[in-house]
């Protein structure tokens, strides 16, 4: 059978949605819209949800030729308050506007409490993004594919600088306010999402193993999304960090902002902890499996990773750090050798290591030294990955080539 054109798949999307504000039930899809932080939605299954602003925007953008331009005016964007720079396409710029707001939901209280939390916990948040949210994306087959053809996956350092920028945007200390930077990491990166939808059903190759007709649809995003906060605060439990409640809620809305700026409607972003693991028991856990693509990706990340601290996390160690995060069967799928001195260490070490930092935390000074030691560790991170270049969020013009 001929692969369905976008345009009927946006219309059988259009009508499963409409199914859904009836309140017929649709397909793979049951998660109640009223355990999101909007409390109401139509209930449209999120497969045939993608960016109806964004999408189209972008790409008249990259019809019209007007990519290039915006990129480089767009260089000059870095800070959330920041003015929008001149010259911007109008329809470009409006619906930039309307992007950068925070949602009226906003908690400001939480946020400051989130930049506590990351304050002393800071270096688990960059294990776990790393080596359980960063390899478990491997294991995403819809995220592993569309990563690997899109642009990105012919320079897999250059896209982990970018992804990596988010992680460290979201635990700054000014994430959200006039003088960070999430905001716009998130609008640029929205920006990329929508090229790509435009973009990769166009690579043959993309189109010769996808079980898609259009990539990164809200399903899509929530399912990477819970490979973050809801992943990290999972093992965070699973490890016995005692985290007061307050904050473990703070961390939790610091992602439902990040959530809806990177365009996901507000029905899908789920409004407890409770309803995140719910969701994703739904979407996420049943997905997970390995492709060819995934598997690449992560011999990339690995490799990469070893020789960000000169060679001292070799790959084996932190292919042991892998198979302790996510398991043995998904280390199986990528294909991760053992390592029976490391695997045991981490088994028999790691809880006291846990322990022990967390032992310290009540002395005054220990916050603050947590903080100066994790952020130092994280912008080396981000200088290796960037090779000392300013890390551009960039709109693409083409798939990777091969």
């Amino acid at each position: 059978m001929d692969r369905l054109s976008r345009r009927n798949v946006l219309a059988v999307g259009g009508a499963l949605g409409a199914l859904g504000a009836l309140g017929v039930a649709t397909p793979g899809w049951t998660w109640a819209p009223s355990g999101s932080v909007a409390g109401a939605g139509a209930g449209a299954d999120p497969r045939w949800v993608w960016d109806e602003e964004a999408d189209p925007l972008v790409a008249s953008l990259i019809d019209r030729g007007d990519v290039p331009r915006v990129n480089e005016l767009l260089r000059t964007w870095t800070k959330n308050g920041q003015a929008l720079p001149s010259g911007l396409p109008a329809d470009l710029r409006d619906f930039m506007e309307r992007a950068r707001q925070l949602p009226a939901w906003t908690d400001q209280r939480k946020l400051a409490l989130a930049v506590e939390f990351n304050n002393k916990r800071g270096l688990y948040l960059g294990v776990l993004y790393g080596l359980a949210s960063g390899m478990m994306s491997t294991v995403i087959p819809k995220e592993a594919r569309a990563v690997y053809y899109s642009q990105g996956g012919a320079d897999m350092k250059d896209r982990i600088s970018k992804t990596a920028k988010l992680g460290y945007d979201i635990g700054a200390r000014n994430a959200y306010q006039p003088d960070g930077e999430m905001i716009v990491t998130c609008v640029k990166t929205r920006l990329v999402h929508a090229a790509v939808r435009h973009l990769l059903p166009q690579s043959p190759y993309w189109s010769a193993v996808a079980d898609e007709e259009i990539p990164i649809s809200q399903r899509d995003m929530m399912v990477t999304w819970h490979s973050l906060p809801t992943t990290v605060m999972q093992k965070l439990t699973a490890w016995k960090v005692p985290i007061p409640a307050a904050e473990s809620e703070a961390f939790l809305h610091s992602w439902q902002v990040g959530a809806h700026m990177l365009g996901i409607r507000d029905e899908y972003i789920p409004a407890s902890w409770v309803e995140a693991n719910s969701q994703a028991a739904q979407v996420l856990t049943p997905v997970l499996a390995p492709t060819a693509e995934g598997i690449k990706l992560a011999d990339i990340l690995l490799n990469l990773g070893s020789v960000i601290d000169g060679g001292l996390l070799t790959k084996p160690i932190l292919g042991a750090f892998t198979r302790f995060m996510l398991g043995d069967q998904i280390a199986g799928w990528l294909k991760i050798d053992r390592e029976p001195i490391w695997d045991t260490l981490l088994k028999t070490a790691w809880g006291p290591f846990i322990a022990v930092r967390e032992g310290l935390l009540p002395f005054p000074l220990a916050p603050a030294a947590y903080w100066t030691f994790d952020e130092f560790l994280r912008k080396a991170a981000l200088l290796f990955l960037s090779e000392a270049k300013p890390i551009r969020i960039e709109i693409p013009v083409a798939n990777r080539p091969s």
